[in-house]
């Protein structure tokens, strides 16, 4: 049955508590993953980073085919027994990281977070069905608030945490997600009624249909490749930044989290008030510029920092990256149709999707070449500069496809 009204109000608060949960879970483990690499295979910081890239990349490339799936699952069969499911199945990816004996058992549960990572759109998916049009936003909002709140939280439970073993925070994120899972079997109700589901159709679950679409508009397509490369880079801090920090300034964990739950406050204030103004004051172009050049100054700045308390105004200063995405979206939205907006946002799902199977797997090798102990070069710090040059050529990119609008509607976007 559909969710009652008296019971709509629980829905979206466990929507909210699912998301954050699920944020939290994801940064918990951040800082004590090097650790538990090294333990589990003898090995050192560099070749760590190296198998963290696979992890992330086996996780990353099984989301890729498996989220389309369990989205078009949950309109053929109701939400709630896939957000269900993708609780129960994070709970055991969590559990058997802080149990694995060796590292093929990390790569497992990896893999089985993998074929069950669909909340977030799910999530939007419940909100959507139990909510009125005009009200939608400021759930959105209040979902998005979530994930940026479990993002700033998740870090520094982790470091916290790890100081009294690599493997407490694994425990710690199990036990949210099965504290989630047996809330959600008692409270959340369905809220995708029988008569607005639609049959199972594998065409639909496809994860790259909608590019061959967006290839249709110039101007979208090039901004979509500028996004690409954007989102290539930036996947060298989440990636490589608790190795990074570890070999070049010997940070712990507690301090690793710290300095992420930093970065997450500042990216909040950034998304939720700053990019609020920009845009209506600097039009999406510049607003754009703007953040990719805040991007590429902040790479550049971690690669070269001298002491560890140097990385903190870089951190700062990267944070109005967060100006990208929304000033990218912007010129994108204005250049399709009404009837084409749904296709945009699959094709720029699909491409962030694979930049998260590319991305990592790129910047730790990179990090692992570069701080090897028979390293001919040694500079930990190349995957930022990577990254700042991915971002360089998004913004020349990004330049070329607007300015050949005109740039009144450059302007306009």
């Amino acid at each position: 049955m559909p969710a009652s009204m008296q019971n709509r109000q629980h829905a979206v608060a466990f929507i909210v508590i699912l998301v954050l949960i699920e944020s939290i879970g994801f940064g918990i483990i951040l800082p004590v993953m090097p650790q538990l690499i090294m333990g589990l295979g003898d090995v050192s910081l560099s070749s760590a980073s190296a198998i963290g890239g696979y992890l992330m990349f086996t996780y990353a490339a099984v989301q890729f085919f498996a989220a389309p799936i369990l989205g078009a699952m949950g309109d053929r069969f109701g939400r709630r027994p896939i957000l269900l499911y993708t609780l129960l199945a994070l709970s055991l990816d969590y559990l058997l990281m802080a149990l694995a004996p060796t590292l093929f058992w990390l790569f497992v549960a990896r893999f089985i977070a993998g074929a069950a990572s669909s909340t977030y759109s799910l999530a939007y998916a419940y909100i959507t069905d139990i909510t009125e049009a005009e009200k939608r936003a400021q759930r959105f909002g209040m979902v998005g608030a979530a994930f940026g709140g479990g993002f700033i939280l998740g870090p520094v439970i982790g470091g916290l945490l790890g100081e009294f073993g690599e493997r407490i925070p694994f425990y710690a994120a199990a036990a949210l997600a099965m504290a989630n899972f047996i809330y959600g079997y008692f409270v959340l109700g369905e809220s995708l009624g029988k008569r607005n589901r639609r049959r199972f159709d594998m065409k639909r679950a496809n994860p790259v249909g909608a590019l061959k679409q967006v290839a249709k508009y110039p101007v979208a397509l090039g901004v979509a490749i500028a996004y690409f490369l954007y989102m290539l880079g930036h996947f060298s801090l989440p990636a490589t930044w608790t190795y990074y920090t570890m070999e070049k300034f010997s940070w712990s964990e507690s301090q690793i989290g710290l300095s992420l739950g930093f970065a997450g406050i500042f990216m909040i204030l950034v998304q939720a008030f700053l990019i609020r103004w920009a845009i209506p004051a600097m039009g999406a172009f510049r607003t754009g510029l703007v953040g990719m050049t805040a991007m590429i100054v902040g790479f550049c700045g971690y690669a070269f920092a001298a002491t560890g308390w140097q990385l903190y105004p870089w951190l700062a200063i990267a944070s109005i990256s967060g100006f990208v995405t929304p000033a990218m979206q912007a010129v994108m939205t204005s250049q399709i149709p009404a009837n084409a907006q749904g296709e945009l946002q699959g094709a720029l799902s699909s491409l962030s999707s694979i930049t998260a199977i590319l991305g990592p797997l790129l910047m730790t090798q990179l990090f692992a070449w570069y701080s090897a102990p028979d390293a001919a070069f040694y500079f930990p710090g190349m995957s930022f500069i990577a990254a700042a040059a991915l971002t360089a050529l998004c913004l020349l990119v990004f330049v070329v496809t607007v300015k050949g609008l005109g740039t009144a509607q450059a302007e306009a976007a």
